[in-house]
């Protein structure tokens, strides 16, 4: 940890009187040092941290914390408080701020020397020595886990010994600590890593209570390895046996099945979605927020202990999807029922993406009349440009056969996990089979995962349980869906299928352009959510097929065309009035360029997540315009995505880039006309020097989507 505090990263005289104010001077040591880059970027991340769980904690500490990609490497600062600053703990005022700053791709090793500092933070003689450390050196020795003579005897810090409790949080005694750690590569940098450590305390011969938990947090720094140790302390106190998994940053090694299996209750304590949560299914267990762990781990494990004593056992039920569990407390049905349409929709369109680009790359090469190729299995010449069209284009129609079916499966997944899966996948074929399509696998995907939900609240004999998932639950709700796809609605579905593609089909003049319009109103209305999605997957459903029809692939270009305009409106008017913008969104506006000409219409998320009330009416506005030109000047589109890159391959090109300039400076001019209108209280123009955002803004920052097609 050497590297990752030092004097000049401490401050035991820190005056901030807010928690803002705490994080900027504690992360201006970091710029100073060239460890962060950009200052006002950096603090934002934090902020948007702090806003997803405030980070304070019992016993007088507050952690803000972040990943950003304004950290060149992992950062520890450390601030004192005389007075106190409030971090939202429920005991009061912080009065020992840790300031952490992790890069946006931190090596495991740096966040395992964290996640031991922040099991130390559980400790009462380390924070009891920070708090009588004399200067600013000896303090970060004792955050690394030196032992320097200065650091041996700071001013009523105790004995030497308290010191070397301090300093567990060194290299080694992390190693130590997290002794069963090891990264899975599965994971992305949201999973985490397994800890083994617990204690048994048996009383009179008798076996101890065993306890099995998973911590995981936003961020997975802080919050999951205090909540694991202070769990494991609660146990080795109450003579219970605590095995935590740590689903933090450095990794993520499951829980031993045998561990699991011989549990008598379980503790989950999170704040993103478990993995692999169905382990637990049939035992006692408590299901919480990570900081309840942190601040009342007793009352935890009293709890479970309460829960097994009465036979209370925790079943597979709607609670435990990994996408439902996604969402706040107290959601209605139609809520649900978006997320779950999401879920679908969002695995199906990188399907949608490479299917679709290789279709277009083959057209492309090949002209359109490589639709009619021989099979490349049969007929494949290496020298000839149009062997290697018509194998692009039959590469992008296997993957498009899979877009009904990915569309269903997950569907389901997002309503039942994984048992979902099979009757989804299923459903989504046969509705392909009977000509539904993509009406077809919606209804598919909703009834697989109503079915897998009824089969699951059956109560079965314990001896059944192993095999439900693997083949009962595969076996008869594969059965319930084909037969209901086959032959109660599949047909029903395919007809109104067919209705709406002849309608569509039919549409010209005005009725194309209101339809060009509204699509361009759906795809910037909350850019990239559901509203934008259920446009999207309209359009490239059109597409989806062998030969669209000329309406299909109007529909297509407008939809790409809209979703184009607001990351480059935002682009261009970061450019031409940056005055009006803070740093971080100037920052943002570089990016949106790039973003905006890909067709990824997330990169206008930041600005509309800041200023949703100017940014998001002007974005419609020029979708609108785009939508409508689009279809008025008969633009045509084969591929689903590719931006600017597909340009080529449109009918009209020219006039197309025409519509997307039009609704780009429409949006712009927007934008800049309404954040110009503001009154010179608000702030308009001038970040906020506090906090490094505009003073006017609406709502925090937004969050990182995955960039997807619009």
């Amino acid at each position: 940890m050497s590297d990752m505090i030092t004097a000049d990263l401490v401050d035991l005289d820190l005056t901030a009187d807010t928690k803002e104010a705490a994080a900027r001077a504690l992360a201006e040591r970091m710029a100073a040092l060239g460890r962060v880059t950009d200052l006002e970027g950096f603090l934002s991340d934090v902020a948007a941290r702090e806003a997803q769980m405030p980070t304070g904690l019992d016993g007088g500490i507050g952690i803000p914390h972040c990943r950003s990609a304004h950290v060149t490497e992992p950062t520890l600062a450390f601030g004192r408080s005389a007075a106190g600053i409030d971090f939202g703990a429920a005991d009061g005022p912080a009065d020992l701020i840790f300031l952490i700053a992790a890069p946006a791709g931190a090596d495991d090793a740096h966040l395992t020397i964290l996640s031991a500092l922040a099991r130390q933070l559980m400790n009462a003689e380390f924070t009891g020595a920070l708090r009588s450390v004399a200067d600013a050196e000896t303090a970060a020795a004792l955050i690394r886990g030196e032992e320097p003579e200065t650091a041996r005897r700071p001013a009523g810090a105790g004995t030497e010994d308290t010191v070397a409790a301090a300093g567990a949080a060194s290299p080694t005694a992390a190693t130590a600590t997290d002794s069963t750690t090891a990264v899975d590569t599965a994971t992305d940098d949201t999973a985490a890593v397994g800890t083994g450590t617990g204690s048994a305390a048996a009383g009179d011969g008798e076996r101890p209570f065993r306890i099995v938990a998973v911590t995981s947090c936003p961020t997975g720094i802080a919050h999951t390895y205090m909540a694991a140790e202070a769990l494991e302390s609660a146990g080795r106190e109450a003579g219970v046996e605590v095995v935590v998994e740590t689903q933090g940053s450095a990794g993520f090694t499951r829980l031993d099945p045998a561990l699991v299996e011989a549990a008598d209750g379980v503790i989950l304590a999170h704040d993103v979605p478990v993995r692999d949560k169905d382990r637990f299914a049939g035992k006692p267990t408590v299901d919480t927020g990570v900081k309840a762990a942190v601040n009342r781990p007793g009352e935890l494990i009293a709890e479970v202990r309460a829960k097994a004593a009465r036979g209370e056992t925790a079943p597979v039920t709607p609670a435990a999807t990994p996408v439902e569990r996604t969402g706040e407390p107290g959601e209605g049905y139609g809520t649900r029922l978006r997320t779950w349409l999401m879920s679908g929709v969002s695995y199906m369109v990188p399907f949608v993406a490479a299917g679709g680009l290789l279709i277009a790359l083959g057209f492309a090469i090949g002209g359109y009349d490589i639709d009619k190729a021989p099979s490349v299995t049969e007929h494949f010449a290496w020298a000839q440009a149009d062997s290697w069209a018509a194998l692009l284009f039959q590469i992008g129609g296997v993957a498009f056969g899979f877009l009904v079916p990915v569309l269903a499966g997950y569907i389901a997944y997002g309503m039942a996990d994984r048992p979902g899966l099979v009757p989804g996948f299923v459903g989504g074929s046969v509705s392909l089979t009977v000509n539904a399509g993509f009406l077809g696998g919606l209804a598919a995907g909703l009834i697989a995962g109503g079915v897998v939900l009824a089969i699951q609240r059956v109560r079965i004999p314990a001896a059944l349980r192993g095999i439900m998932p693997v083949v009962v639950i595969p076996l008869i709700s594969s059965a319930i869906v084909g037969f209901l796809m086959y032959v109660v609605i599949g047909k029903p579905i395919a007809s109104a299928q067919k209705a709406m593609t002849d309608w569509l089909s039919g549409l010209s003049g005005a009725n194309a352009v209101l339809l060009g319009a509204l699509l361009g109103l759906m795809m910037c209305f909350d850019l990239g959510g559901p509203v934008n999605k259920v446009a999207y997957t309209f359009a490239t459903a059109g597409i989806a097929v062998a030969d669209p029809s000329d309406s299909a692939m109007k529909i297509m270009a407008a939809a790409m065309a809209a979703g184009m305009v607001p990351p480059l409106a935002m682009a261009l008017a970061t450019t031409v009035r940056g005055k009006l913008f803070n740093a971080a969104e100037r920052e943002n506006g570089k990016a949106a360029w790039v973003l905006g000409a890909s067709f990824i219409s997330e990169g206008a998320i930041p600005f509309a997540a800041a200023d949703p009330l100017r940014v998001i009416p002007a974005s419609m506005a020029g979708g609108a315009l785009t939508g409508a030109l689009s279809m008025a000047f008969g633009a045509t589109l084969r591929a689903p995505h590719g931006g600017i890159f597909v340009v080529p391959l449109i009918g009209n090109p020219l006039l197309y880039l025409v519509a997307i300039a039009a609704g780009v400076c429409v949006t712009a001019a927007g934008v800049v006309l309404l954040k110009g209108l503001r009154k010179p209280a608000s702030g308009a123009g001038h970040p906020d020097p506090g906090t490094g955002e505009d003073a006017d803004a609406t709502a925090g920052p937004g969050k990182a989507q995955q960039p997807v097609a619009a």
